[in-house]
């Protein structure tokens, strides 16, 4: 899963694919260098993001979610928690939902319902201004577990079937680099919960705190944990290097699939 932020204020690329052409270009050399799916996204979610209003957030992200389903034949995911611009995407043709909140936005839930389209739904504990200021959990595998498997019954309670949905643990939504770590090698048991895994942790902070690195010195760190989410079984990759990652995938497969 490539990722295209359509906004201004991204914690990576901020601003360099807010404009549609830009966009594209973006968007079509991520699927020339072998992603299945492009995310899109219109409003910031990083630490200390301040919320856009959904008139804004459509206007960002309908056009582009048009032209990548029509002029390039893209998968494309909607990183959204707007009811409006899920519904909206998903008729100008987008395959997935990809909630940071979990459906928890009023009117969310019967929005992603009514699209009919498969959903991501993520852990974050608090707000994007807020989560990183205090996190805290007594286990926090449990306690992710427990919250996600929540959304799940809210979702089949409002007619969401079960095989329509995947789950994301929230790598850097509300943790701290203990939780991170604690997370990631938690993976084999939460692939075991039955449901497709999306893991997102491509130029994050952890890597950085990890590793001494700024934002454009973490691709190597981001390999490693890319190389161990597949080898765990994860499904779906959301980064911003589609070739590097893309080429760890292959390599891997090419070992396993040795004679």
């Amino acid at each position: 899963m490539g990722i295209l932020n359509v906004t201004p204020d991204s914690f990576s690329d901020g601003g360099r694919f807010a404009r549609r052409d830009a966009a594209l270009r973006h968007a079509q050399s991520m699927l020339d260098a072998g992603a299945d799916l492009i995310d899109v996204g219109g409003e910031s979610t990083r630490p200390g993001a301040k919320p856009v209003s959904p008139v804004e957030e459509l206007e960002r992200v309908a056009p582009i979610v048009e032209a990548l389903v029509r002029e390039l034949g893209a998968v494309v995911s909607v990183d959204t928690s707007t009811p409006a611009v899920m519904r909206e995407s998903a008729r100008l043709g987008a395959g997935l939902i990809n909630d940071v909140r979990a459906l928890q936005r009023e009117g969310a839930l019967d929005a992603a319902a009514d699209t009919g389209l498969p959903i991501c739904l993520m852990h974050m504990q608090g707000e994007p201004g807020s989560m990183q200021q205090a996190p805290h959990y007594a286990s926090v595998v449990d306690e992710v577990q427990a919250f996600l498997f929540d959304r799940v019954a809210a979702c089949e309670a409002a007619g969401i079937a079960r095989a329509r949905l995947l789950l994301d643990p929230g790598f850097g939504f509300g943790k701290t680099l203990a939780h991170n770590l604690s997370l990631f090698k938690a993976l084999p048991q939460m692939l075991a919960w039955g449901y497709p895994l999306l893991v997102g942790v491509s130029r994050k902070s952890m890597i950085g705190q990890a590793l001494g690195r700024e934002v454009e010195q973490r691709l190597a760190g981001g390999l490693a944990l890319a190389a161990q989410a597949t080898l765990a079984g994860v499904q779906i990759l959301r980064v911003h290097d589609v070739a590097e990652t893309v080429d760890v995938v292959r390599m891997l497969r090419a070992v396993a699939q040795a004679e």
